[in-house]
């Protein structure tokens, strides 16, 4: 077994669903102690890299790697005439090459792999790769990828067209008295976790492999690393190592098949993690965008209609971009009631880096377009931006451009109306520390040109999967005694990515069975599948599966206490390590007194039954939840320098049940602050040949400490009915309308467009600002 492998988590004394829990890897994460797939060791070790791509667009004509072989300690070099099984891979479409075979389509590609004693040994041999290539003109810009580009795949640049549609829109156009049109941009974001792609691919007795990686998904890994090493999939066994952080970049495969291969034909452990620069260029990142949204709507404010168009760049290979624009289009028409909708929703291949999975999921794209168009209405029709939101807010029973019926809670006019409420930020003092300032520390702002926005925004997304998935989450519940105590182990596919699902799961024991020590056993494929850790579902499905199988026990207990006790099951309930009579309250026999073996039951949970939509009209009822939020973003801008301050970023969303509330305000807090890198500094930036030019941190900013706003926090829980315990998913929604709102802010400041994100400084300084005053709310000198 390799060293500082994952192992399981035992908590002592964890609290019941509701209660704020602190998780079993805090003090570990926090000191610098916990074992993430990166820390990974095994003796007889050797070291794998990659040799990767430099051109966006070229033929491969030879490849020479007799120089690299040379090198002393080098053990292996593999190109893909090397692959034992399934050349090519992908989450929808098998279309990525696990090496490139004779082209490459776009920078940073895998070509060849190098296995050595050392890690700096193998970078170095992976330099003396000999490539001849053929460089070809790259498809860079995904408009004209539609039209004239030659096609980057062998037919056609269109991965798929998603067309809505709901109403007459002939009618609709002539009922609108007011009507306004935005054109709005959004760039490639990265999802920037901390902890870079890693594994540990380790040869077995059976000539089969077993993996220890980073991922979200080891199911759906198993799906394609299997085919792709040519063996059954009861021969490869994925185990979940330490995860720094995902977002959805560690749903696609990223070192998945390179170490097994490596390990297969050295019959030895093979370790391979990704520096930075490598970690960009070997994961998806979040589609830019080109939108054009038109809302027509009467003088009183009343939506009439929304008419859309989305166009999303996949890059190279298809990944999930398929369902990314699904899920754009979708939400088009956001969380309004529009009687009459016609969406295009249309994603392309082009040369430029593959895009994929990323929090919220093509939902923040277009949030992002119709909350800044709502904005232009609201100016249009001179009404106060959250009175036109309110006004036209989604309800329990509205019906979606898809035809589908909200048949859940829909809060918005309550977020709206809460976020409305809240008293606004003092002023700022000019004379006070610099780092209350845009600019911070640098204090490059005086305050001569500084104005304050408030800004709204509301987003609403599907939780867990749609369009006629099957999602199910399996869970595994074994209770023995221990000392004289009761232990309950866990064992999901669940991966913990850091939001929490572990110690949701140990507070679920603890409800059912009324037991306190718990154990989470790592995840792994030898059961059943948990799904993704991605659109906010984790939590729902896998707290269905484990609450089902808990119950199973409990069942089995309370049946061998009727026997032992006389009184009937139904009248007993199960609370502290025991059981109680529920009638007086009385506690008639202890767990350890009934369990003289072990009890051990195995559970699956599926969503109900859901929709593909008509490929034609868009109609079906493809979801089953919906999740909202809404911001409140107060800014301060330099409007000579550009530079912006978030001050205030308040946010309010239904949750249906916090099933560990400290957990669930962590969500909230992170997911917008990616939405305010998004907001004002966050793009990877690829040039007119493909090339990116920014794959660094040095050069990719994040937001800092520093660039955190308050965050005040309103969570409401209205009970969802088909879920575990009435909660709802929480991670995505606060990425949504975080962006437009900063956005709106600063469009109320500097009455500018600003029609693209993120917003530059020169976006601001350089293009002037309205010749009537500005808001000067909250500035004190």
């Amino acid at each position: 077994m390799p060293h500082t492998q994952v192992r399981s988590a035992e908590t002592s004394g964890v609290g019941q669903i509701g209660s704020s829990q602190r998780r079993p890897d805090a003090a570990l994460k926090v000191s610098g102690q916990f074992a993430y797939s990166s820390d990974l060791w095994m003796d007889g070790m050797v070291w794998a890299t990659t040799l990767r791509s430099p051109h966006a667009a070229a033929r491969i004509v030879a490849i020479d790697t007799s120089l690299a072989l040379a090198v002393p300690g080098v053990r292996a070099v593999l190109t893909h005439e090397d692959v034992p099984g399934a050349k090519t891979y992908g989450m929808k479409v098998s279309d990525q090459p696990v090496l490139a075979i004779d082209e490459v389509r776009y920078q940073g590609e895998s070509v060849a792999l190098v296995a050595a004693d050392d890690p700096e040994v193998a970078r170095q041999a992976a330099k003396l790769i000999r490539v001849e290539y053929e460089v070809l003109q790259p498809v860079t810009d995904p408009e004209r990828a539609l039209e004239d580009e030659r096609p980057v795949h062998q037919d056609s640049n269109l991965v798929r067209h998603v067309k809505i549609r709901r109403g007459d829109m002939s009618q609709a156009r002539d009922e609108a008295e007011v009507v306004v049109t935005g054109d709005y941009e959004m760039g490639m974001q990265d999802q920037a976790f901390l902890g870079p792609e890693s594994g540990l691919a380790v040869p077995t007795e059976d000539g089969g492999v077993e993996l220890y990686v980073s991922s979200q998904w080891l199911h759906k890994d198993l799906e394609q690393v299997a085919p792709c090493l040519g063996l059954e999939p009861d021969r490869v066994r994925l185990t979940l190592a330490g995860v720094g952080g995902a977002f959805g970049g560690k749903e696609d495969l990223s070192v998945h098949v390179h170490a097994c291969m490596l390990a297969l034909r050295l019959g030895r452990p093979v370790k391979m993690v990704y520096n930075r620069q490598e970690s960009f260029f070997g994961h998806v990142h979040r589609h830019p965008a080109r939108m054009r949204f038109e809302h027509g709507a009467r003088r009183d404010g009343r939506l009439v209609y929304v008419k859309a168009r989305l166009l999303l760049d996949g890059g190279a290979y298809t990944s999930t971009s398929p369902v990314v624009i699904a899920n754009a289009s979708y939400f088009a028409a956001g969380a309004y009631e529009v009687p009459v909708a016609e969406i295009d929703g249309i994603a392309v291949y082009t040369n430029n880096p593959p895009c994929g999975a990323m929090r919220g999921f093509g939902a923040v794209q277009s949030c992002y377009g119709v909350e800044s168009n709502m904005d232009r209405l609201a100016t249009a029709l001179g009404m106060d931006p959250v009175e036109l939101r309110r006004l036209n807010a989604m309800t329990t029973g509205t019906v979606l451009p898809t035809g589908q019926e909200v048949d859940g809670p829909a809060p918005v006019a309550e977020l709206l109306q809460s976020l409305e409420e809240l008293p606004m930020p003092p002023a700022v003092d000019l004379e006070a520390d610099i780092r209350a300032l845009p600019g911070g520390v640098s204090n490059t702002t005086h305050g001569e040109g500084l104005v304050r926005g408030v800004g709204y925004a509301v987003g609403v997304k599907a939780i867990g999967y749609s369009g006629g998935v099957d999602d199910i989450s399996t869970a595994r519940i074994r209770l023995t005694v221990s000392g004289g105590a009761p232990v309950v182990s866990v064992h999901t596919a669940a991966a913990e990515c850091g939001q929490g699902v572990t110690t949701v799961q140990a507070q679920i024991v603890s409800t059912e069975l009324g037991v306190s020590r718990v154990v989470i056993l790592p995840a792994d494929t030898t059961i059943g599948d948990a799904g993704s850790a991605s659109a906010s579902r984790m939590t729902w499905m896998s707290s269905g599966a484990v609450q089902r199988a808990c119950r199973f026990v409990a069942a089995e207990i309370l049946g061998r206490a009727a026997e032992r006790v006389g009184i009937p099951a139904s009248a007993l309930t199960l609370a502290e390590d025991g059981v109680v009579n529920a009638a007086s309250g009385e506690a008639v026999v202890t767990i350890a007194e009934l369990v003289d073996d072990v009890i051990e039951r195995e559970a699956e949970f599926h969503h109900r039954k859901t929709e593909t939509i008509d490929p034609e009209t868009g109609q079906g009822d493809a979801h089953i939840a919906f999740a909202f939020a809404a911001h409140r973003a107060v800014v301060d801008v330099d409007t000579e320098l550009g530079l912006v301050r978030v001050v205030e970023l308040a946010t309010a969303q239904d949750v249906g049940k916090a099933m560990n509330p400290i957990a669930v305000e962590g969500q909230i807090e992170g997911g917008s602050v990616q939405g305010l890198g998004l907001a004002l500094m966050e793009e990877i930036l690829v040039d007119s040949g493909g090339l990116v030019r920014n794959p660094s941190f040095t050069d990719y900013l994040i937001p800092t400490i520093l660039d955190v706003p308050s965050m005040p926090i309103r969570l409401f829980e209205f009970p969802h009915p088909d879920s575990p315990y009435g909660l709802n998913g929480v991670g995505e929604p606060p990425t949504l309308s975080s962006t437009p709102a900063i956005l709106n802010a600063l469009r109320d400041a500097t009455g500018l467009d600003l029609p693209r994100a993120p917003v530059r400084p020169d976006d601001i300084a350089l293009a002037g600002v309205r010749t009537e005053t500005p808001r000067q709310e909250g500035m004190k000198k």
